[in-house]
């Protein structure tokens, strides 16, 4: 949990930059390569190049989707919705990780997914705003993003799951590099090279979504991934939104409803307790189940 707190701090800074900083002020193409670029680069000294083939190949297979798809999705539904509205229309990724987690592990829980209602009722509560007249490709667009993160989530977890031979450091690095191979292509084919960054200013806040929030965000969340129950990772997703309007009311004053943030973050607090209650539960009837 420590690993899924932390990250989510880091990224709690990354929907304002981007909404602020890089949307419409750079080709957005661009912004995703670089951004997994460097949080490639940031591995390259830790890792371990005598990896098993077929584990890289998994694991940049993971890194092109969770991060590489996820990117281009999520930069161009800036150009369709606002900061607010794209933070609203990610509470559904708790559906998307639950989900596929399960399917592909072949354990169908449905009582996680009235935890994960409940947290997501929370979030709604806190970030529901207007919606534009014309949100429909930007939430089309959110929505790919989201089952794109979600997905490679759940992979990164049951892959990691599976295999226990390599520190997650030392082969990280292929997670990002599975990530520039998509979006090296996606820029040199559809990217615009006349609008790239025109600061230092503009730099070092790519600089800073790429080595922090990409390079260190997401193998904390990763690894964080592996060292708790799915559920319990899916509700983290929205916990995201509280951290994100609190980071925006103290760096950037932007005005938000107290109440609303008190209701729903105590909404998505409970969710978390009930769910622990939850996965207790099915504990409890596995065991029966193995002593039957």
């Amino acid at each position: 949990m420590p690993y899924l707190i932390l990250a989510t701090f880091i990224w709690a800074f990354s929907f304002p930059l981007i909404g602020n900083y890089i949307s419409g002020q750079m080709d957005a193409f661009f912004a995703a390569f670089f951004r997994v670029f460097l949080a490639f680069l940031v591995f390259i000294p830790f890792t371990n190049w005598k990896v098993k083939f077929d584990l890289k190949l998994k694991l940049m297979s993971v890194g092109a989707l969770q991060i590489g798809i996820m990117y281009l999705f999520y930069y161009h539904a800036f150009s369709y919705l606002s900061v607010s509205e794209i933070a609203l229309f990610t509470i559904f990724t708790p559906f998307y990780v639950a989900l596929i987690y399960d399917l592909f592990t072949r354990r169908f829980r449905p009582l996680y997914f009235i935890s994960i209602s409940i947290c997501t009722i929370g979030a709604v509560i806190i970030k529901f705003q207007a919606i534009n007249s014309h949100f429909l490709m930007g939430f089309f667009l959110i929505q790919m993003a989201n089952l794109s993160f979600g997905a490679g989530q759940s992979f990164y977890k049951i892959l990691l799951e599976k295999q226990n031979a390599y520190k997650q450091s030392e082969i990280f690095g292929y997670f990002h590099l599975g990530a520039v191979i998509i979006t090296l292509p996606a820029f040199l084919i559809l990217g615009n090279l006349s609008n790239l960054p025109q600061s230092a200013f503009s730099w070092s806040i790519l600089i800073y979504l790429g080595v922090i929030a990409s390079g260190l965000g997401y193998f904390l969340y990763n690894k964080g991934a592996t060292r708790v129950d799915s559920g319990v990772l899916a509700l983290m997703h929205n916990a995201l939104i509280p951290a994100a309007i609190l980071v925006n009311a103290l760096f950037w004053h932007i005005d938000f409803n107290p109440y609303r943030l008190l209701v729903g973050g105590a909404i998505m607090a409970f969710s978390l307790w009930l769910h622990y209650k939850i996965i207790a539960y099915y504990e409890k009837k596995s065991h029966k189940g193995r002593v039957k």
